[in-house]
C-alpha cells in the first residue's frame, strides 16, 4: 500500500480530504491501494443519508464555530478535531464490499495490536480497545474502486463531542449507555508515545511506499470540493411525511423510514434515511421497485420477490427489510 502526501503542509478545511479520496480513486490510484491520514479543526461529519437535525446539534456549532459536512459514505455522526486522526483508503473494487471492509479493519487492528493494544474490529464498522470504541469507519464506491474512511481517537475533547453530536433516543438504548462518553476510549489512554509517533508508526506499519501529490492535483481536488459546501447538500431538506417510524437492526443500522400512500393504500413515496451503508443505489433500486405497491407486508414481500436487499443496503436481508417497510 501506497502513502499519499501532498506538497504542503497547510491546514485545510475537510471536505478537502474527502474530494482528495475521490480524486484519488478516480484519477491515480489504478490497481494500487492508497492511504493517507489528516487532521482537521472542529467538525462534525455525518452519513450521506441522515438528517442532519436528528444527529447535530446544529445551534451549538454555529455558536462554537463547529464545521457540519456531509460525506457521499454511509454510516454514523462522528467529530473531529486536531487530537483526532483521521484514515482514508482507497482500493481497487476486484472483491465484494465486505471483504474490502473487512480487509481494511482488520489491517488496522493489527496495527494497534503492534503496539501492544487490545484491539479487536467488531463486525459492522467499529474498531474497539477492550469494550470501548476507538475507531468509527464508512465506505462508498465508484465505479472500479472502493474508498474506506474513519477516525481514530489520540484523544478528543469529550464535551464539545457529546455537545455536538445528538444520537437518536433509540440508537442509544440500543447500546445501553447513558452518554457518547460511556462508550468510546482514546489512545491517549493507553500509550506512551506521542501522535506523531503514533501517525509514523502507521504509516510505516500499513505502507511500503510514498506518491507526491503536485499543486495540479491540489487545485483539481479543490474544484472537487466545492459541492460539499452546498446547503442543498448539506441540510438536505426532506418534505415530512404524514407516516413515519424508526427502526435500528442489529448489524444493519439505525433506519426513518417516511412513507406517502394514496387513497388506495399503495405507496407514492418512500423515502428512508439513517446510518446505514449503501452499496447500491436506494432510489432506483429499491425505492423505485416499491411505488404503487399496496403498503402491507404481503404486498412489500412480493414486490421484492428476486431482488436482494444486501445489493442495495450493506448486511440487510430481504426478510428485515419486509419487516421494516411493514411497520
Amino acid at each position: 500500500m501506497i502513502y499519499v502526501e501532498l506538497p504542503d503542509t497547510e491546514v485545510r478545511r475537510l471536505p478537502f480530504y474527502l474530494a482528495m479520496e475521490e480524486y484519488l480513486a478516480r484519477n491515480v490510484a489504478g490497481e494500487t491501494d492508497l492511504f493517507f491520514m489528516w487532521q482537521v479543526d472542529p467538525t462534525v461529519i455525518f452519513g450521506r443519508n441522515q438528517i442532519i437535525d436528528n444527529e447535530v446539534n446544529i445551534d451549538y456549532c454555529r455558536r462554537n464555530g463547529i464545521a457540519m459536512c456531509r460525506r457521499k459514505s454511509g454510516g454514523g455522526c462522528v467529530f473531529a478535531n486536531r487530537d483526532n486522526i483521521m484514515m482514508s483508503y482507497i482500493t481497487a473494487n476486484d472483491q465484494e464490499v465486505c471483504t474490502t471492509f473487512g480487509r481494511y479493519t482488520r489491517m488496522v487492528t493489527g496495527m494497534l495490536r503492534e503496539l501492544g493494544l487490545d484491539a479487536s474490529d467488531t463486525s459492522r464498522n467499529d474498531i474497539l480497545i477492550g469494550d470501548r470504541k476507538v475507531s468509527g469507519n464508512a465506505f462508498y464506491h465508484i465505479p472500479g474502486h472502493s474508498i474506506v474512511h474513519g477516525t481514530m481517537l489520540f484523544d478528543t475533547d469529550h464535551t464539545a463531542m457529546a455537545e455536538a453530536i445528538t444520537p437518536p433516543t433509540v440508537k442509544m438504548a440500543s447500546k445501553g449507555v447513558a452518554s457518547v462518553r460511556s462508550r468510546i476510549t482514546t489512545l491517549k489512554e493507553h500509550l506512551t508515545i506521542g501522535l506523531e509517533k503514533f501517525k509514523q508508526h502507521a504509516r510505516e506499519s500499513l505502507c511500503n511506499g510514498t506518491l507526491h501529490l503536485t499543486e495540479a492535483d491540489v487545485a483539481a481536488i479543490e474544484e472537487m470540493e466545492r459541492p460539499y459546501y452546498d446547503d442543498e447538500w448539506v441540510f438536505r431538506a426532506r418534505r415530512r411525511k404524514p407516516t413515519r417510524w424508526m427502526r435500528r437492526i442489529d448489524g444493519v443500522g439505525e433506519f426513518q423510514v417516511d412513507v406517502t400512500t394514496d387513497e388506495n393504500g399503495l405507496i407514492q413515496d418512500l423515502d428512508l434515511a439513517g446510518d446505514f451503508f449503501l452499496v447500491g443505489d436506494l432510489d432506483t433500486e429499491l425505492t423505485g421497485r416499491l411505488k404503487g405497491v399496496r403498503h402491507d407486508r404481503q404486498s412489500i414481500a412480493e414486490a421484492l420477490e428476486g431482488f436482494d436487499a444486501g445489493t442495495v443496503i450493506y448486511g440487510m436481508n430481504n426478510n428485515q427489510l419486509t419487516e421494516l417497510l411493514s411497520n
